[in-house]
């Protein structure tokens, strides 16, 4: 991933293996050597809590695929079934399994926005922005199809109208849905299918993550001050600095997991998918997944099925987001108008989640509201960030990462300095006004607390004396 590396190990098997298969050269140049910016804040660690909630997913989706039975009958394969009926193992892992993925899809938000924030799709980055682009697909079609596999109600009747919408390409849509069904409706051999690919695509997922991965050692990372590395001043080593970090980020993380998952595991889920499938019943509002309610809201607010299809498909703009945002400098930390309208494009994609929420039909305001959500998610990528990149001044750039971590320190350090600074002749000015006071008794200085209890004490012992004679 990175250039070649100097390791040299020490252990005559390691050596062996070395010579043949330089493989922890590559990882000690990938993951040990490799130069971080030294300025990434913890926006930045993201990235290691998505790779490792993608290996925690794959782990317990096998050992959960171990227990899984794809049969359309009511329970006795599902998910409820297994956490309750099979192994303490197989249990953990179904409960574990939807409450990681519902956890990882608002890590990868946080992810691309800080993307879209900091300019990390600008040249020489742009594979690196379509790899990941690429990935978050990958992960909502395997969201979807295993949000199928228990076999609910929301989960029957969601596979209906997801694959339906197939239908609304001209000339092919038909033989697409009844491709994907197996049949004539969604049975038996459409949950096969389904599972077959949902057991896949993780591992694909994988393949492009390590892509992924490839392209960021390749055009290095990008930094909040939006300038490259020139000296080694600019960077430190991956390990322990970015590595700790890392480990430090991963931890709250996983404190929020294991909160999400002991105390509320089905806080984001639907309870209407713990009904059995009932193709007979449908349920009044078929709502999706969290993460899937963007697209939702801009497909109930467009009345033709095939603009709405090719609004959610084809125009989704983020591929084309550095091709569309020409700016002279990657946006940085002093974008100002470019840090707000992020901050606006992600308000709209979050207000288009309210929308698509609503347990409401699509009429009325919440029509009128997805509309107008929609207009200004689409307007962001395609007249904003355009718009932006020609009329935008920013202020400017630092020489180099070093100069803006030693401003920023002097910019936190210099209110310390001056506070201290007057604290100190705040100080001065008390002692020379105390050293100007008038002098009592026969003593140089203020008496001492020793001296103020002897003299207590004798005069507690003449008034005594007095009063006994």
């Amino acid at each position: 991933m990175s250039g070649p590396s100097d390791y040299q190990p020490t252990n005559p098997a390691l050596k062996w293996i070395e010579r043949r298969l330089p493989i922890f050269g590559l990882v000690h140049s990938s993951f040990v050597a490799y130069p971080t910016p030294r300025n990434l804040n913890y926006w930045w660690t993201f990235g290691a809590i998505l790779s490792m909630m993608l290996g925690l997913q794959i782990l317990t989706g096998v050992i959960l695929a171990m227990h899984y039975t794809p049969r359309c009958r009511p329970w006795p394969s599902s998910r409820s079934s297994i956490s309750c009926a099979t192994s303490i193992t197989a249990g953990c892992c179904a409960i574990c399994t939807p409450a990681a993925r519902r956890c990882s899809s608002l890590a990868v938000y946080i992810h691309m926005f800080r993307g879209l924030y900091y300019g990390s799709y600008k040249e020489p980055r742009e594979v690196l922005w379509i790899l990941g682009v690429i990935i978050y697909l990958l992960m909502m079609a395997t969201g979807f199809m295993g949000y199928v596999l228990p076999w609910g109600q929301m989960s029957f009747w969601g596979a209906t109208v997801i694959t339906n919408l197939f239908s609304a390409i001209p000339y092919f849509g038909e033989s697409i849905v009844t491709l994907l069904w197996g049949g004539y409706s969604v049975g038996n051999p459409t949950l096969n299918r389904f599972f077959s690919l949902h057991y896949l695509l993780p591992f694909v997922i994988a393949g492009v993550v390590v892509l992924h991965v490839w392209a960021l050692h390749v055009a290095g990372q990008n930094n909040p001050a939006g300038v490259e590395p020139k000296t080694e001043k600019d960077t430190v080593p991956f390990t322990p600095y970015a590595t700790i970090k890392d480990l430090f980020g991963v931890s709250c993380f996983l404190l929020f997991f294991a909160w999400f998952i002991f105390y509320m595991p089905n806080y984001l889920g639907d309870a209407d998918n713990y009904i059995p499938a009932n193709p007979g019943v449908t349920p009044a509002h078929i709502v999706p997944e969290w993460y899937y309610l963007p697209f939702y809201a801009i497909l109930r607010s467009i009345p033709n099925k095939l603009a709405g299809v090719g609004r959610d498909v084809l125009g989704d703009p983020d591929p084309g987001v550095p091709a569309l945002a020409r700016y002279r400098q990657r946006p940085g930390r002093r974008n100002i108008v470019r840090w707000r309208s992020s901050s606006s494009g992600s308000s709209s994609s979050s207000a288009c989640c309210w929308a698509g929420s609503a347990r409401k039909p699509p009429e009325g305001i919440y029509v009128i509201a997805g509309r107008i959500l929609t207009f200004c998610y689409f307007a962001y990528f395609l007249i904003v960030l355009p718009l932006l990149s020609r009329i935008e001044k920013p202020r400017p750039v630092p020489n180099s990462i070093a100069d803006d971590v030693l401003a920023k320190t002097g910019s936190k350090a210099a209110p310390m300095v001056s506070t201290v600074i007057a604290l100190a002749g705040r100080g001065r000015a008390v002692r020379r006004q105390h050293a100007k006071r008038p002098r009592r008794g026969s003593w140089k200085s203020p008496p001492s607390a020793e001296m103020v209890v002897r003299r207590s004490v004798r005069q507690v012992t003449i008034a005594a004396r007095c009063s006994a004679g």
